[in-house]
């Protein structure tokens, strides 16, 4: 496969980039998203090193006196997040494609589970390329969400309204779920909080 190509079609023809990997097979498809995991790995790292090296040089007699790790040491720390979090996602990208997967079928999509992988995998692509740019990182994901309900539109051979919707309503049930765990933390920790302290 053509992967820098294939980059390059997902992010300015993507229909039609779609329409051509209709027919790949799970393996390229996740060698793709292998090579975009290991690209978004190192320019992570690279970003987190100079933070690093830069929070250091600002603060360094600070840190000296605190008996803190040296830049190397912390780097090495950046490192190491790195190569787990290509493992993690690598796994992840299972997990996320299944639950998209579910809305997809409720909603008529029926050409398999590894077409709705495919359209998660490759429709990450913008988040990967660019999601490690701080700030414009929010604006790839958004651009990734699009990709895969375009993704799945084409490779479902769903509507765009239908793919749109079961990317949205997986997304907002994670939300929600997210929140109410959330809120209820937050119940349970103010009441800790709140029980007067008696003496002895």
């Amino acid at each position: 496969m053509d992967y820098v190509g294939l980059m390059k079609g997902f992010l300015l023809s993507p229909v039609e980039t779609f329409q051509k990997v209709r027919d790949t097979d799970l393996g390229d498809s996740l060698k793709y998203y292998l090579i975009l995991l290991v690209i978004n790995a190192v320019l992570s790292a690279i970003v987190g090193i100079a933070m690093v090296s830069a929070i250091w040089m600002t603060f360094s007699g600070l840190f000296e006196q605190l008996g803190l790790p040296l830049p190397a040491v912390a780097g090495l720390g950046v490192v190491l997040f790195a190569i787990l979090m290509i493992i993690v996602q690598f796994v992840m990208v299972f997990i996320i494609a299944a639950w998209f997967h579910l809305f997809v079928y409720l909603l008529g999509g029926r050409k398999g589970y590894l077409q709705t992988l495919k359209a998660v995998t490759f429709g990450s692509t913008p988040a990967m390329l660019f999601g490690w740019i701080p700030f414009i990182g929010m604006l790839a994901n958004i651009w990734s969400i699009a990709l895969e309900i375009l993704g799945i539109r084409e490779l479902q051979e769903m509507t765009t309204g239908k793919a749109a919707l079961a990317v949205i309503l997986a997304i907002l049930v994670i939300l929600i779920i997210v929140i109410a765990i959330a809120a209820m933390f937050f119940i349970a920790f103010s009441e800790i909080t709140s029980v007067p302290v008696t003496g002895f």
